[in-house]
C-alpha cells in the first residue's frame, strides 16, 4: 500500500485538535492514496456548496457521515437527503450533486471514498 507524502499512519478520525476552523473553507484529509483509489476526511462547519454550484466529479464517491448532520441535494432527485450520523451515499460518476447545508453548531465529519474509473 503507498501512503502520499505527509500521510499519517495512525489516528483517531474523530480527532478534530489539529483542525483550524475556517468559515470560508472546509477541511481535507488523505488518508489513505492507491492507484485509483483515495479515502479522505472532510470537516465542515456550516458549510454549503456555493449556490448555483454542482459537483460533477469523474470518478465515483462513497461518503458516509460520522458526526453532525448535512442535507445532500442530487440533481436527479426531487427531494434532498437529510444526514445524520451513519448515513452512508453512493455517488456514482457523473452524478451531479450539492450540500445545501451542514450543522453550524459542531462540526461534520465526513468519509469520502473515491474511486477513479480509469
Amino acid at each position: 500500500m503507498e501512503r502520499g507524502e505527509g500521510m499519517q499512519t495512525q489516528g483517531n478520525i474523530h480527532d478534530l485538535s489539529g483542525i483550524a476552523h475556517d468559515a470560508q473553507q472546509e477541511y481535507f484529509q488523505t488518508l489513505l492514496s492507491q492507484a485509483g483509489t483515495r479515502l479522505e476526511r472532510i470537516v465542515s462547519h456550516g458549510h454549503a456548496t456555493p449556490p448555483g454550484v454542482w459537483y460533477d466529479q469523474e470518478g465515483d464517491e462513497w461518503v458516509l457521515l460520522l458526526s453532525g448532520a448535512a442535507r445532500l441535494r442530487l440533481e436527479n432527485q426531487p427531494e434532498p437527503l437529510d444526514l445524520q450520523p451513519g448515513d452512508y451515499v453512493w455517488l456514482p460518476a457523473h452524478c451531479r450533486h450539492r450540500v445545501e447545508w451542514t450543522d453550524g453548531a459542531q462540526a461534520t465529519v465526513w468519509l469520502a471514498l473515491h474511486l477513479s474509473r480509469a
